[in-house]
């Protein structure tokens, strides 16, 4: 086989693409300069979220989708680096589900900061010690992450973008299977596992960590200890895998948002999403049929909700807090309208952010 003569083109290839990309970059910087000139975010991810649809429809293969997708993400990563660095903090320590969630929306090319609690990451924005923080909020199997929703409660901070990850767990120790008396892991994880672990360890101690990450730093050093976490972890701290997908759900992905001190632009026609926390206050116990009230401004107008969910608000017994994701943009002319005349009877109606439904 003569294979020289095809290496040769793709060498040309190569250095057309080096030459290329370089270019791209370049203009990237001088976008930068005039952003910061006007104290715009560097971070834009309804333009973020143009590029990627926009590549992808010029795409005539062989090259997959996605992983065309992923070459473009570390391309606007390296370009946002150019323009200001970036600090992106996420549920720590290295090597998390939060850290691989951050990682996918933000490249190589920014530096990130781990950190302990869910609270944290909020704490991190709003003092400036990060310029963003992706927080988890809802897994497919077990639901909302309770923490963050409430975290909401009192911040200012908006939602900026939002990343979903699949998540596959590995039990992962020292030991082997049979001596195995504690598996260590964060709450959800532990959740999605549930079934695997009554079938195989029944007898083991299920002890909550901070994150799937420390569960197994924790398990590296104590004798008899497991973690689950994702085969990353196992990796980046040098721990075996003893089983690999534990979760009791195929199909078991997270969301998570990005939340930054701006919220993002449209990305047009049927393309954002915007969440809400709306309490209807006395009205509740007033009369029923409250909750079928709130609805009516976004049904009237023919706006879908996606998500609906309360918390208790942690003023009084039995009053409530919702959670809304509806579609479209805060800017969008029916979602004011209906957010208009939702704040004619509910006592509180907090915007908390509209970013593109991709992710």
């Amino acid at each position: 086989m003569d294979l020289e003569p095809i290496r040769g083109q793709i060498d040309d290839l190569d250095q057309q693409i080096v030459d290329l990309l370089n270019r791209r970059l370049a203009l990237a910087a001088e976008i930068g300069k005039l952003k910061l000139g006007k104290g715009a975010p560097v971070y834009v991810a309804e333009r973020e979220d143009a590029v990627l649809r926009r590549v992808a429809a010029l795409n005539r293969g062989p090259i997959k989708e996605e992983a065309l997708r992923a070459i473009y993400r570390e391309v606007m990563s390296a370009a946002r680096a150019l323009e200001k660095p970036l600090l992106i903090a996420y549920l720590g320590p290295e090597a998390s589900n939060a850290h691989a969630a951050a990682k996918r929306k933000f490249g190589a090319s920014v530096s990130y900061l781990g950190v302990a609690t869910v609270a944290e990451l909020f704490t991190a924005v709003e003092k400036g010690e990060a310029d963003y923080a992706v927080v988890p909020v809802e897994n497919s199997t077990e639901g909302s992450v309770r923490e963050a929703l409430d975290c909401f409660v009192a911040s200012d901070l908006k939602i900026v973008a939002q990343v979903h990850l699949e998540i596959s767990h590995a039990l992962i120790s020292r030991a082997p299977l049979e001596k195995i008396t504690k598996v260590y892991s964060k709450d959800q994880a532990l959740a999605q596992c549930r079934a695997w672990l009554h079938r195989h360890l029944p007898a083991a101690a299920l002890v909550e960590s901070s994150s799937t990450s420390r569960a197994v730093q924790i398990a590296a050093e104590e004798p008899g200890a497991a973690a689950i976490a994702g085969e990353l972890a196992a990796e980046h701290y040098g721990v075996p895998v003893v089983a690999r997908q534990i979760q009791d759900k195929a199909d078991n992905t997270t969301r998570f948002f990005v939340i930054g001190r701006q919220s993002s632009g449209s990305a047009g026609p049927g393309r954002d999403t915007t969440s809400f926390l709306i309490s209807l206050g006395d009205a509740a116990a007033a009369h029923s049929g409250s909750l079928l009230e709130m609805l009516k401004p976004f049904a009237n107008r023919g706006i879908n909700l996606s998500k609906i969910e309360s918390r208790p608000s942690k003023q009084r017994p039995w009053d409530y807090y919702f959670f809304l994701d509806v579609a479209g943009h805060q800017d969008d002319a029916n979602v004011a309208a209906a957010v208009a005349d939702l704040r004619k009877f509910c006592p509180l109606v907090k915007w908390l952010g509209s970013y593109p439904s991709s992710g």
